[in-house]
């Protein structure tokens, strides 16, 4: 056996560096070469082979965005629950998706968030949103579905119309241009960027429009978020129904709502108050059907009839059929003794719960999601105009919506349980 020779100058063996070079090494095990699959492997693979290496590349992509987005939420829930075991609290002053949303701002922006988290963000505000949207319907029969929804249309109607009507002229008369001005008047009025984005090639809005009409929206229907659940309860004295109304057509985005409607049920145990927002946005996100073409009508932009059909099949929210297709659903299941003639009552009941468990779920992560994504860096750039455009549009549907559901108060008894 050889013995370890000192360096030159130094008595002691194990002192030498060159020693330390092969404590990584085993004879007759190869160095890794790599875990990825080279070109010559592809080369040799079977369809089935490929597109299955295309979905497992697909889960490694939303993996990281969807695994912090749903770790977020989960430590919502435990830090707005901490006041009730450290102060004794029956019912936590603290709302899990508003801790979730603040916990999501502060990582955002004070340590920012890698390229490697967006995929599965972009996915948990796209799909993972509506997944829950549409578990939603598991909770109403279409008979509430459809009563909650004729006495909104009217309101819903007249909030969008107003909305249209006056921020487009008030954007004009502080010298906003006029495509910005209707990204606003429509993410407003109907369905948040979602709106914004349709509409944008209609008009054919530049990307810094787009970016600032989406920046509008952002940062005023986080503060509707944030606010309208305790307004909407003291102004409505906690009436369930009228609270919904106003936060379904108050507030912009679809995920705003659903989180203003969730904030709710933890703070003051209504459900039903969820349930009326939910189908009132819903209803508000059908109206990019109409007007889409009408603004682009409008605006006199000469577009070829299938551009613009494009854009409607692309706004259309299908999430809203889900919506129903789970109120049908529910609707069909409690007709009779046993749900669908084979079930239990209880198996039934079961079934009822998870799916809303589950919907709470997907929100919740949706709603974490919305906070990692909201960058104060952006929002500082939009410039002094198109924020007083956007505050003047929020407070014009706010302030509406709060004297239409007003005035439908008197029908509005019965409805949502």
């Amino acid at each position: 056996m050889d013995r370890v020779q000192p360096a030159a100058g130094l008595s002691d063996p194990y002192k030498n560096p060159e020693l330390f070079r092969w404590l990584d090494s085993l004879e007759g095990v190869p160095d890794w070469l790599g875990p990825a699959e080279t070109d010559a492997e592809r080369a040799g693979w079977s369809d089935w082979q490929r597109r299955g290496n295309h979905i497992f590349a697909l889960v490694g992509t939303m993996v990281p965005g969807l695994v912090l987005a749903f770790t977020i939420a989960m430590a919502g829930r435990v830090l707005a629950n901490l006041p009730n075991s450290a102060f004794g609290f029956e019912n936590t002053p603290l709302s899990p998706i508003l801790v979730s949303i603040i916990l999501g701002l502060f990582i955002r922006n004070a340590i920012g968030l890698p390229t490697v988290y967006e995929a599965g963000l972009q996915l948990a505000l796209k799909k993972v949103l509506r997944v829950g949207v549409a578990l939603l319907g598991i909770r109403l029969s279409l008979a509430a579905t459809g009563a909650i929804g004729l006495v909104a249309l009217p309101i819903v109607t007249v909030c969008i119309a107003t909305a249209l009507f006056f921020v487009t002229r008030v954007g004009a008369a502080i010298g906003l241009p006029p495509r910005l001005a209707t990204l606003i008047a429509v993410g407003t009025a109907i369905c948040g960027n979602s709106a914004i984005i349709a509409m944008a090639p209609v008009i054919d809005a530049t990307d810094d429009e787009v970016s600032y009409a989406v920046g509008c929206i952002t940062i005023f229907g986080l503060a509707a978020l944030m606010f309208y659940p305790y307004l909407g309860h003291l102004i409505f004295d906690g009436d369930a129904t009228l609270i919904g109304l106003f936060m379904g057509t108050a507030i912009h985005d679809t995920a705003q709502v659903a989180g203003a409607g969730m904030v709710y049920l933890a703070q003051y145990g209504s459900a039903e108050v969820l349930d009326a927002a939910t189908v009132t946005k819903l209803q508000r996100n059908m109206f990019m059907l109409a007007v889409i073409p009408l603004m682009a009508f409008y605006s006199n932009r000469s577009r070829a009839t299938g551009s613009i059909r494009s854009q409607i099949r692309a706004a259309l929210p299908m999430f809203v059929f889900g919506f129903l297709a789970m109120s049908l659903l529910r609707t069909l299941g409690d007709m009779g003794e046993h749900p669908f003639g084979i079930m239990s009552p209880e198996t039934w009941s079961m079934l009822i719960s998870w799916a809303t468990k589950t919907a709470t779920l997907c929100l919740a992560v949706a709603m974490s999601a919305v906070g990692l994504g909201t960058s104060f860096t952006k929002l500082r750039g939009l410039g002094v105009r198109p924020l007083l455009v956007g505050l003047f549009a929020a407070a014009l549907v706010g302030c509406v919506s709060y004297v239409l559901v007003s005035v439908a108060a008197p029908y509005t008894a019965g409805i949502g349980g």
